[in-house]
């Protein structure tokens, strides 16, 4: 969690390239973290609660290079719209748009059908994503946490950005809702995560035993989720 006042956004002369740079500050950061942005294209730095905003900049003007081969290797974005390449369970499906057509969206033959207006397309693919997420999520929230005796609270879906999932203290579980993106195995790994999270708080041995009981490959979906997590980000 995030203490204090919204992030500050500041605007880093690299080279003649106007880099955003979003500056916030953390109460349990011990060091400056300096990481690319993938949300803005820039990059994200974290401060301490006292370190002075200087030693943050400087740290960054350190790293410009560092900086600019970051956002460089970043993939391309891809905006929701008539004929986009959009993965569901991980598997690449065209966006149509069908103004004309019956209903809302649906998937068929390897495609994504929109109806409506052109303009009303992004946030109607976004709220279809969303409602296949949470039909992919919660039948297999309900079985995993059946299999441990636990009850689950509210499923959550949001568009988070720093975790793919979260288990609060009572219960409830939130997920980014673009793991309906991902592939199926990596999907089930970050249920499995955060049911296992309603019988142990803590990462300790026991925990991950849940895990392991819970889903398969639990190794190979964390390897796919720091080689393609932040590219998920990159769609709409």
């Amino acid at each position: 969690m995030i203490d204090g006042s919204a992030d500050q956004q500041i605007n880093l002369d690299i080279g003649g390239r106007a880099v955003p740079l979003r500056v916030r500050r953390h109460r349990r950061a011990r060091n400056i973290i300096l990481r690319i942005d993938t949300a803005n294209d820039g990059a994200l730095l974290t401060l301490p609660w006292r370190t002075p905003l200087a030693d943050g900049l400087g740290l960054a003007r350190s790293k410009a290079s560092w900086i600019l081969r970051g956002l460089d290797a970043l993939p391309p974005r891809m905006p929701f719209a008539d004929g986009a390449m959009v993965p569901y369970l991980g598997v690449v499906h065209r966006v149509r748009h069908r103004p004309d057509a019956r209903g809302v969206a649906w998937r068929e033959d390897g495609e994504i059908n929109v109806t409506g207006r052109p303009e009303h397309l992004p946030r109607r693919l976004t709220d279809w994503l969303r409602r296949q997420a949470r039909s992919e999520i919660a039948p297999r929230v309900a079985a995993k946490a059946a299999s441990l005796e636990r009850q689950p609270g509210r499923i959550v879906l949001r568009d988070t950005r720093s975790r793919w999932g979260s288990c609060s203290a009572n219960g409830d579980l939130s997920f980014c809702w673009r793991l309906v993106m991902a592939t199926e195995p990596v999907l089930d790994y970050v249920v499995a995560h955060e049911v296992a999270h309603l019988a142990y708080r803590g990462h300790g041995p026991r925990f991950w035993s849940t895990v392991a009981s819970l889903t398969d490959a639990a190794d190979d979906a964390r390897a796919w989720l720091r080689k393609n997590g932040e590219g998920l980000h990159r769609y709409g």
